[in-house]
């Protein structure tokens, strides 16, 4: 007699990260507005509460309104807050345990414009030692807020997005994520150099509105 063969019905599955952001401000609004356009779901967050939301997230298809633990819970978590408010948006959440943080931020103090004392550091180390545990990418802060909701793809090309980190396996997620959004990633390293590169003010590399044509 033979012997039944226990089958289990499996499905080839894409494992998609789950999103989170942190800062509704204009950055947020756009990274959200991007990623509602191509069906990707994240949890939108600010200092303020989900009810504060419910109107933004309305018009955004997948993006759902949750509080600033909720959506730092995610795989990936967006960071995009004013940088004077920072240490507070970032205080007390749970170490991120290896998941990714998407550094989006410029140390510009608001409303004045003025650059942060970084005391030669970079932005970037910086927002590090905030998210302790984390994977920190820098990405998404090199393009005006206006430009970055809109779409990627311009004049038969595809407008660049500049990114950088120190973790190889964090780096290829974003640039997955960013190619998914319709960019054209570009890899600038460590983030020693790319950071350096993207950080505004001081960098080489923000505001420029690059399109790659292949």
């Amino acid at each position: 007699m033979s012997t039944p063969v226990n089958t289990v019905n499996t499905v080839n599955t894409v494992n998609t990260p789950s999103i989170g952001i942190i800062g509704s401000g204009a950055i947020g609004s756009a990274i959200a507005a991007i990623l509602a356009r191509h069906g990707i779901p994240a949890t939108l967050s600010n200092s303020r509460g989900p009810g504060s939301l419910k109107e933004l997230v309305h018009g955004l298809p997948g993006i759902t309104a949750g509080t600033r633990e909720e959506a730092a819970a995610k795989d990936i978590v967006f960071v995009a807050v004013n940088w004077g408010r920072l240490p507070t948006a970032l205080a007390g959440l749970p170490d991120f345990g290896g998941r990714i943080v998407i550094d989006t931020n410029n140390p510009i103090e608001a409303p004045l414009f003025k650059p942060a004392e970084l005391n030669g550091r970079l932005s970037s180390e910086i927002v590090a030692d905030l998210v302790p545990g984390a994977r920190v990418v820098k990405a998404f802060n090199h393009l005006a807020a206006a430009l970055l909701a809109t779409d990627p793809a311009d004049r038969g090309g595809k407008r660049v997005m500049f990114y950088s980190g120190d973790d190889a396996a964090a780096k290829a997620t974003v640039a997955a994520l960013i190619a998914r959004l319709g960019f054209s990633g570009i890899d600038l390293g460590a983030l020693a150099v790319g950071a350096r590169l993207a950080q505004f003010p001081g960098g080489p590399l923000p505001i420029l509105n690059l399109v790659h044509f292949a």
